[in-house]
């Protein structure tokens, strides 16, 4: 009696110590998990909807983001930052805005929001206070995707079949060309001179996704703005779609930035007053 007593004393002494053991190891391990940001916003650009992020989304998804694709109007800038923060407040903590192409003015503005914390541009413009797409793109030779571009009577763009073949995504398969195409949003010619009033990347870090053979923006305007904002910077050898031709480079760097704003913001939360 007395011996079994011992034994299950023993028992319940190195049981114990394994479960303290085991919860302290387990709260450490969490404690030392970086906590980034979880939620990601991404903007869609002119001619474009927010399927033009279908590869990249369920990539984020899998890595346990929550993402949410804009469907911009493309009406106004003042519209399509609209959207972008109805977006931004319905999230439940820091937010990663993401902007692709007139994307990157939307996040420019739309970014200022309290909630961002980071901001990526994927051959994205990115303008400063003052600035449009027409005043960043004039000082560069006109893109050859500029000659396939149609006005209808109402003042809105679209962009011909063949120019989203060779000029938009000459690196897609034909029939994701023929996609972008049926899906596109007309874009109304305004938005390309609206300007910004402030400029969020002066004061949260930002990324960028260079596409050496954009021939919808220049790439050499898309590096000569990751260098002035002092972006972490990523080139791909892409179309003006990086985030359809090269989804996983893409992916990587946005789950990058949003560890990074992350801790980024933690820090600041942590620092002693």
């Amino acid at each position: 009696m007395k011996r079994s007593q011992t034994y299950r004393t023993a028992f319940i002494a190195i049981a114990g110590f394994l479960l303290t053991t085991a919860f302290h190891t387990g709260a450490v391990a969490q404690a030392n998990v970086p906590q980034g940001v979880r939620n990601i916003v991404i903007v869609h650009g002119a001619w474009a909807d927010g399927s033009s992020w279908s590869k990249v989304i369920p990539l984020l998804q899998a890595r346990g983001l929550h993402v949410v694709a804009v469907q911009n109007p493309l009406t106004s800038l003042a519209d399509d930052v609209a959207a972008t923060k109805r977006a931004i407040t319905l999230q439940d903590g820091p937010v990663l805005l993401v902007g692709h192409s007139y994307g990157g003015v939307v996040i420019t503005e739309a970014g200022n929001d309290p909630k961002v914390v980071g901001l990526v541009y994927v051959a994205a413009l990115v303008p400063s206070e003052g600035e449009s797409v027409a005043s960043v793109t004039k000082v560069y030779p006109p893109a050859p995707l500029g000659s396939e571009v149609r006005a209808d009577a109402e003042g809105f763009l679209t962009v011909t079949p063949k120019g989203i073949a060779e000029d938009f995504a000459q690196d897609l398969p034909d029939n994701e060309k023929q996609l972008l195409t049926a899906t596109q949003g007309p874009t109304a010619a305004a938005v390309f001179g609206a300007t910004v009033t402030t400029a969020a990347w002066r004061t949260k870090p930002s990324w960028c996704v260079i596409a050496s053979n954009d021939r919808a923006v220049s790439p050499e305007l898309e590096k000569a703005e990751a260098a002035a904002i002092k972006a972490t910077s990523i080139t791909v050898p892409s179309s003006h779609v990086p985030m359809l031709s090269h989804p996983n480079e893409v992916a990587d760097l946005i789950e990058q930035a949003a560890a990074k704003a992350g801790s980024l913001t933690n820090a600041k939360v942590t620092e002693p007053n």
